[in-house]
């Protein structure tokens, strides 16, 4: 018999309220839960110890999921979660048509349990993933219609459908599209659309232009930052982990200040919205109680290994090490790590692991996406069958590589006549890169222009991601990290 048994529980869009969130909790607490970990698809993992001793053990834990209507699955992922941007909405402000009504119209309209994996994204953010999906619908420019790119499961093969689907018509079409390939597998994206077409009628559109995705940036996701007059906070945790105690009172916090819902990200984080400032210092005491530390280096949260890998985390944390040694520069890129053949990871830079010697021994194959965008699924072979201690090596090789074909855009500074004691003083905060340039002040904090950064009061912090002012450093113009 199992000792433990890995419980998942799908979190659809990414979303989840503090009450259902702390049900789910308190339940696993009794059943002698500790920690918890967010997937990469924004789902619930935890590991439940069969039988504990004077608790409820694994099967009252059930129970009490069953009674409160939470769906679940053991030691399975045959149902895997509906991700979305929704995250990343207000807090990385896109400008699109979509908003929280919209995606949660598209979500309570499934009234299934999905096979495939589906993915709602504004086309307009690169905080979460386009193509992970085998069903990936991206906002279209015409509002409320959506370019769907299908992708055969274990397959890098995307083809666009002809037409653009409608927000309500997502969950039908979903269903419909599940019908025809779960069974059948791979076929010719004609007979694909013909059939679902077959089924009825959908309300739709002619795709008049082609998709086009911005380039990738990776926001910094982490720490209070300001949006409006309210407050988001971002959580990560190195080792992927949550105390459930820490969570639980999450959940108190947000109900008592009344914050409608936790939102889980691709980066197996926590973003919390709508914070009002004058709860600010609430969430400060509580993330100190638990010492929990909120402002990592911008080069650690641009990773991504598989679920539940102790042995890819290892990797990753000894790589990011010897980075932080060797001072590098990862702006623009995103690494994924895949120790386990069929696990599907995300990112412009994938180290995958390869066993060698009937499996008594492996090495890792280093690959790069397609112009080093994440969103493509193709890969090309930078380096194969490397030693495991000499991957960081390889991958600054890469790194190099990278910023030497690839301009990364700088803000251009024009040349004036003034002599270099008139020259503009810029400030930049190490963490999150934001710029102070005392020619515009900084409205966020009150600070208006002209104001030398040393004459800045000593409690100045980042707008960005509240680093403080001794984070900032000079730096000339055209030296400027973005």
């Amino acid at each position: 018999m199992k000792d433990y048994s890995l419980l998942k529980i799908n979190l659809t869009g990414g979303i989840v309220s503090p009450g259902t969130l702390q049900s789910i909790l308190l339940a696993a607490k009794t059943a002698g839960v500790r920690e918890v970990s967010f997937g990469a698809r924004q789902q619930l993992l935890m590991y439940v110890k069969s039988e504990i001793v004077r608790g409820s053990g694994i099967v009252e834990f059930k129970k009490k999921l069953d009674e409160t209507n939470i769906a679940f699955e053991e030691d399975s992922d045959k149902k895997p979660n509906i991700i979305s941007s929704y995250c990343a909405e207000e807090v990385f402000p896109t400008g699109q048509w979509i908003s929280e009504g919209i995606y949660k119209d598209i979500f309570d309209g499934f009234d299934y349990e999905p096979q495939l994996k589906i993915n709602i994204s504004d086309s307009q953010q690169s905080f979460t993933p386009f193509f992970t999906g085998n069903l990936n619908f991206i906002a279209s420019p015409i509002q409320n219609f959506w370019y769907l790119y299908v992708r055969f499961k274990q397959s890098n093969k995307v083809f666009c459908f002809p037409i653009l689907i409608y927000t309500l018509e997502i969950p039908k079409v979903c269903q419909r599209i599940e019908e025809v390939i779960v069974e059948a597998g791979e076929m010719d994206e004609n007979e694909v659309y013909e059939k679902v077409i077959a089924k009825g009628e959908i309300i739709s559109q002619v795709i008049r232009e082609e998709l086009i995705l911005p380039k990738f940036s990776l926001p910094y996701y982490e720490g209070f930052n300001r949006y409006g007059e309210k407050t988001w906070l971002g959580i990560y945790r190195r080792n992927e982990t949550f105390p459930l105690d820490f969570l639980i009172e999450i959940c108190d916090l947000c109900l008592e200040t009344k914050v409608g819902q936790i939102c889980t990200t691709p980066w197996k984080s926590l973003i919390i919205k709508a914070i009002e400032n004058k709860h600010r210092n609430l969430w400060d005491k509580l993330l100190g109680k638990y010492g929990i530390n909120v402002r990592h280096a911008a080069n650690e949260l641009n990773w991504q290994v598989e679920d539940l890998s102790p042995e890819g985390l290892a990797l990753k944390k000894a790589i990011i090490r010897e980075f932080d040694d060797e001072d590098v520069r990862t702006f623009g890129l995103s690494f994924a790590i895949q120790t386990r053949s069929k696990s599907e990871v995300f990112g412009s830079v994938v180290i995958k692991k390869r066993k060698i010697f009937a499996g008594l021994s492996s090495v890792f194959d280093i690959y790069h996406t397609v112009d080093f965008n994440p969103n493509t699924r193709a890969l090309t072979l930078f380096e194969k069958g490397v030693n495991k201690a000499h991957v960081p090596e390889m991958l600054q090789r890469l790194s190099k590589r990278f910023y030497a074909v690839h301009k990364i855009d700088t803000p251009v500074v024009k040349k004036t006549t003034v002599n270099r004691e008139a020259e503009v003083e810029i400030f930049q905060c190490k963490t999150c890169f934001t710029i102070y340039d005392s020619r515009f002040g900084d409205s966020v904090n009150g600070i208006v222009a002209g104001i030398k950064f040393a004459d800045l009061p000593d409690n100045y912090c980042c707008p960005m991601c509240e680093s403080e002012k001794s984070e900032f450093e000079a730096v000339k113009a055209d030296k400027l990290l973005v």
